[in-house]
């Protein structure tokens, strides 16, 4: 390993932060973003799916998020980029694409997450709120999820964390990622390999341990408050 290496990180570091931006590490910390909010959203639809519907919906729900785990989710990527397009008869931006596919895998683990979190709260919460005059919904939103959710997190977390390196995954479809600029830089130079993609591994790991730390504190500080 050579400090000069790390030059080549210096004289390039805003094209790795920003790209032809929006590029670098900005695009992932967008797609990232992107993705897990819209991934949350269908995960917490199919899991109260999964826990509310029976017979065919819930069979059918059940192959659809099953078979959206089994792709790998470079083939996703690439199957949406291309059909899309065709599906919507419009031209779809790539970025737009990966999102959707990361959303869809991401939503599928998340909803099985919501489901497991839904089924350990029990029936006799259920039976509880419908004899005080809650509907199914209200039981759902104001009773049973709130519960859940602190049995969720940890699965969140760890779907989460995997959606923001799964971005790096973007390109198959020539999306201009913090690993492809960083793929770009050392193509390049073709001399100092390790120390860039050493460089990688650490904004991945600051930006995973960052979202890590803070679901970790947020409801430790919900909990000192209300006790305050």
């Amino acid at each position: 390993m050579d400090f000069k290496g790390f030059e080549i990180i210096w004289h390039n570091l805003d094209y790795l932060i920003f790209g032809n931006f929006p590029g670098g590490i900005v695009l992932t910390l967008l797609m990232s973003f992107a993705a897990i909010v819209f991934s949350t959203i269908l995960g917490v639809f199919a899991g109260v799916g999964l826990t509310v519907c029976d017979g065919f919906l819930r069979k059918l729900l059940v192959i659809v998020l099953g078979f959206l785990r089994a792709i790998p989710v470079i083939m996703l990527i690439f199957w949406t980029y291309f059909l899309l397009p065709v599906l919507l008869n419009i031209d779809v931006p790539a970025i737009t694409t990966v999102i959707f596919a990361l959303s869809l895998i991401g939503g599928a683990y998340i909803g099985h997450s919501v489901h497991a979190g839904m089924v350990a709260i029990g029936k006799e919460q259920w039976q509880a709120a419908f004899s005080l005059g809650f509907t199914k919904s209200q039981v759902i939103i104001f009773i049973i999820l709130p519960q859940a959710l602190k049995m969720m997190l940890p699965s969140f977390v760890n779907q989460w964390v995997s959606l923001i390196k799964d971005t790096s995954l973007a390109y198959i479809v020539g999306v201009a990622e913090f690993t492809f600029i960083a793929t770009q830089i050392n193509n390049r130079s073709m001399v100092y390999p390790t120390e860039i993609f050493l460089f990688v591994i650490v904004v991945y790991f600051i930006i995973c341990a960052t979202l890590d730390f803070t679901v970790s504190v947020l409801p430790k500080y919900h909990l000192f408050s209300r006790k305050k």
